[in-house]
């Protein structure tokens, strides 16, 4: 008994150490903040109003409503949005023909799916993962219908702590899809907390990267083609550990995760081999621990201000997993080649004093250049833009 009992020992002594050295991540200057700021109010079904904050020259309106668990957005052609859900297993579009600044129709185009969290939408068909497959269609955007549905990639794995699949495609066609974690903290299977790439038939699938838990946010990088993502550590290590990431996506590499996380800091929960961490990727930028960033969209738009563009704009869906709440808003990262600046406050609001209201979740830059932003609390899309546009 006195062998194990001495081990026990040293982990605590070890994990309480690494605690105490792991310096807790500040909030950063905000930008937007110095900039002013200016309030919008939104209306709820149910009459309850609330407020949400952006710079002084942006302001946020109702774009959607009465939809069941918004999650992840993609741009059809016209305009049309589609959108799907984590627990409702339903896709719809919204549409907007005319281009006003609210969605004029939503129709639910599929139902009865397992986690369609994330989709996509590429040469006039629409793309839907769920958690075991993806499946694509034929979208008629006269009809407002959807037909041919073809197997994209089926056999990927279910269960476990992490049900959504998110899609996004390189800018050759190949899709790339983000499997994460089965558990909070373990030894994962291969096919667990990575990144995969197929070609664009859904064909000869390999581990494009590793070491990610829970990578639910994928952005191409116009111009240069690179895979970003943000990452969500796990739970129950206390309010500032580990920091959930940004990453840029390399082929091949490794970023960390059961062993590592941050900036190469081991894990002494789960030892690993001498010198492991070094030889993981850091990450492009640290963000505070349990903001549980979801979706990411790189700020392509023209509609809003230029100190928008060419970085990514980040939901943080907010996590219940600390003392003291934080995340519950959109922030703007900067990104310069293939570093990450400052982000800036870009809407917040869903956190008050009355506690949590709503939480932000998917990301899309839409046909007019604004930005729309799904709530799966309260089942709004709202639309950022500049003021009187």
């Amino acid at each position: 008994m006195a062998a194990p009992l001495k081990h026990s020992v040293t982990v605590m002594m070890i994990w309480a150490l690494a605690c105490a050295m792991a310096v807790p991540l500040a909030p950063r200057p905000s930008l937007a903040q110095a900039a002013g700021t200016r309030n919008s109010t939104i209306v709820l079904a149910d009459g309850r109003h609330f407020t949400l904050t952006t710079p002084s020259d942006l302001a946020v309106r109702v774009y959607a409503s009465g939809l069941n668990n918004p999650r992840l957005m993609a741009l059809g052609s016209g305009g049309d949005v589609f959108v799907g859900t984590r627990f409702a297993g339903t896709v719809s579009v919204l549409l907007n023909r005319a281009g006003g600044t609210r969605a004029t129709r939503v129709v639910t185009l599929l139902s009865g799916l397992s986690v369609p969290d994330s989709v996509a939408y590429r040469d006039g068909r629409l793309y839907v993962a769920e958690t075991g497959e993806v499946n694509s269609w034929r979208y008629d955007p006269a009809l407002v219908s959807l037909s041919d549905r073809r197997v994209v990639i089926a056999g990927l794995p279910t269960g476990g702590l992490h049900t959504t699949r998110t899609l996004a495609f390189s800018s050759d066609g190949s899709i790339f899809v983000s499997v994460g974690s089965s558990c909070n903290e373990c030894i994962e299977n291969p096919g667990r907390a990575v990144i995969m790439q197929y070609r664009p038939d859904g064909s000869g699938g390999v581990v494009f990267a590793r070491g990610l838990r829970n990578a639910v946010g994928l952005a191409v990088q116009p111009r240069s083609g690179l895979l970003w993502s943000d990452d969500n550590g796990q739970d129950l290590l206390g309010d500032n550990i580990p920091p959930d990431e940004v990453d840029l996506i390399r082929k091949g590499a490794n970023y960390g995760w059961p062993y590592c996380w941050g900036n190469q800091q081991p894990d002494p929960t789960l030892p690993s081999a001498p010198g492991y961490c070094l030889g993981t990727v850091r990450p492009a930028a640290l963000l505070q621990a349990h903001s549980a960033p979801i979706g990411v969209a790189f700020g392509t738009g023209g509609l809003l201000p230029a100190r928008y563009r060419g970085g990514l704009f980040i939901a943080y869906r907010g996590s219940a997993y600390r003392s003291q709440l934080t995340g519950y808003k959109v922030v703007y990262e900067p990104i310069a080649g293939t570093h990450a600046g400052v982000p800036m406050d870009v809407v917040t609001g869903w956190l008050g004093a009355g506690g949590v209201w709503g939480r932000p979740a998917g990301l899309l830059i839409a046909s007019d250049g604004s930005l729309l932003v799904s709530d799966d609390q309260t089942g709004l899309i709202v639309r950022v833009a500049p003021v009187g546009r």
